[in-house]
């Protein structure tokens, strides 16, 4: 069964290291990335700073980055394609070796964090032992089997994707609303406030799961 695992690397072990040291208020999000060989990773992602003049600098100076192009400028936010040449072995080794799907990665400060889809619990074990034998730092902060439904992708149990669903089909998030939380919970035959749990964790789990890997998405 598919596995998805959350997890976490130190800035100092992976690609942009130096951009990130130099502008420490970055912040980096991944789009999409794609290994075209065992040498370079391809990756699309948005990035934040304060000064983006001298994030530019810092990225054309940094030894883990080639071919840095800006796609897409909104000001407080800018789109890049690049090319990760150095400290990317183990974003090599999920997509090459182990056939993985790399969903979330994100950089903040001194930390990296990911979220991988593997294709078994083998793949994911294998990665761990990667890095141990490699000596790279991973630190295994979330880990679940994915369900033979589509819902288990995004972290939420069945009861949780039978409410949103619902809510979705009968008006609740139209605006103004055709149902409210009272017409839910008499169509599920459970309280109101049982509605309002579900609702509220399964938000919860579709932005941290779809949106954000970053601080605080561990919180109970």
């Amino acid at each position: 069964m598919s596995t998805i695992a959350e997890m976490e690397l130190p800035a100092q072990e992976f690609a942009l290291r130096k951009t990130l040291e130099h502008v420490p208020e970055a912040e980096f999000d991944i789009v999409r990335v794609a290994a075209h060989d065992n040498d370079q990773v391809l990756p699309y992602l948005w990035a934040t700073a304060d000064d983006f003049e001298k994030l530019d600098e810092a990225l054309r100076d940094d030894p883990s980055v080639d071919e840095v192009t800006l796609l897409e400028d909104l000001g407080d936010e800018r789109l890049y394609r690049m090319n990760w040449v150095e400290q990317i072995r183990v974003v090599i080794h999920i997509l090459v070796e182990e056939e993985a799907t790399v969903l979330n990665l994100r950089g903040k400060e001194n930390r990296w964090r990911l979220r991988t889809l593997f294709p078994n619990r083998d793949a994911l074990s294998a990665t761990y032992d990667f890095c141990e034998e490699t000596g790279l730092t991973l630190d295994l902060r979330n880990i679940y089997e994915m369900s033979d439904q589509r819902h288990g992708l995004f972290g939420l149990t069945e009861e949780q994707h039978e409410t949103l669903m619902m809510a979705l089909e009968s008006g609740y998030y139209d605006v103004p609303r055709d149902a409210t939380a009272d017409d839910l919970a008499g169509d599920l035959h459970i309280s109101h406030q049982a509605v309002s749990e579900r609702l509220r964790r399964g938000h919860r789990s579709l932005v941290k799961n779809a949106l954000a890997v970053g601080p605080g998405d561990g919180r109970k």
